[in-house]
């Protein structure tokens, strides 16, 4: 057994068992992915894998088992990798993440400025993409960490810890028929155009969740994932926004009047999510702190150790 029959196992069943695929994003060829596959199940003794003819169909029971060691074997090896960068090179590489539009765009500029000015020799790379991708970049190790308010907490082999809270705002032009209000109800708002994220982002399930209890029938005529393109279409009068509290300011957007929904939606929760067992390096806990200042940067540390958990220690 070594290391490459490993990789090749893990790539093909990231790949959904596409050998050709698997190949190509580990710069190899097909029939070695196949060989190795099959070296190690004669090496094993059992068949990782169900076949029709050559192709693969499914994972068998052991190799079930056989897939869960392989991780872990090869996120240890991950790990004595990063403890020799991180102590030849502590304050140097790359830190990678995984963010929503919005986080990325409202959330984290300030942040990934303050971060670099107290660590300017660590690169940032930033991955942008929806809830699930934010939460499969981390699963990947692909990003050093995620954040998104929605998919993160489904995901098992993810650690999450919350960040902070936030509440949607209806918005409307200046001279809006709604333009004077500081409220509105739910029925209200039902009888205007509305115009939201798409289903995946920013809390849209929790929209439609409370209309749909109320058996209130919402017209929403435009979704989008970018809260720029909402904002645009809102200042064209095409309907009442409800966007991210985050995403509309006074000083950005002086057209807009905004009132404040969380009465009627209730307060959303971002989160940051880390690759359980994976070690990670000094910086990664400084840029969660960075990012809300309910992640004090040694408990984060404890927590990614396995030394505390988080759901005792993190609350919002």
């Amino acid at each position: 057994m070594n290391l490459h029959q490993f990789r090749f196992l893990q790539e093909a069943v990231r790949r959904k068992l596409n050998l050709t695929e698997a190949a190509r994003a580990l710069h190899t060829s097909q029939p070695g992915v196949s060989k190795a596959i099959i070296e190690l199940e004669s090496e094993l003794g059992v068949e990782i894998f169900s076949r029709h003819g050559k192709r693969l169909r499914k994972l068998t029971e052991p190799g079930a088992e056989v897939l869960r060691s392989v991780d872990i074997i090869l996120r240890e090896v991950a790990n004595l990798k990063r403890i020799g960068q991180d102590y030849a090179a502590r304050d140097t590489g790359q830190l990678t993440v995984a963010a929503t539009h919005t986080q990325a765009r409202y959330k984290l500029p300030w942040v990934i400025a303050e971060f670099r000015r107290r660590m300017p020799a660590v690169r940032v790379q930033l991955l942008q993409g929806t809830p699930d991708q934010v939460a499969q970049a981390v699963r990947e190790e692909r990003a050093d960490l995620g954040l998104a308010s929605e998919s993160l907490q489904d995901s098992p082999d993810l650690l999450t810890l919350p960040c902070y809270s936030w509440q949607h705002l209806a918005v409307v032009p200046r001279g809006h028929p709604l333009s004077e209000r500081a409220e509105l109800t739910l029925a209200e708002l039902a009888t205007y155009p509305l115009v939201t994220y798409e289903p995946a982002f920013a809390g849209r399930r929790r929209i439609d969740a409370v209309f749909a209890q109320a058996q209130l029938q919402p017209q929403i005529v435009l979704e989008a994932l970018d809260s720029d393109v909402l904002k645009t279409y809102v200042e064209l009068g095409l309907g009442v926004g409800l966007i991210a509290e985050m995403a509309v300011s006074a000083e950005r957007d002086p057209g807009l009047h905004t009132i404040a929904v969380g009465d009627l939606f209730g307060q959303q929760l971002t989160r940051v999510a880390f690759k359980r067992g994976v070690l990670q390096r000094s910086f990664v806990p400084l840029f969660a702190e960075l990012i809300s200042p309910r992640l004090p940067r040694k408990l984060v540390e404890q927590t990614l150790r396995g030394e505390l958990d988080g759901n005792d220690v993190f609350s919002i």
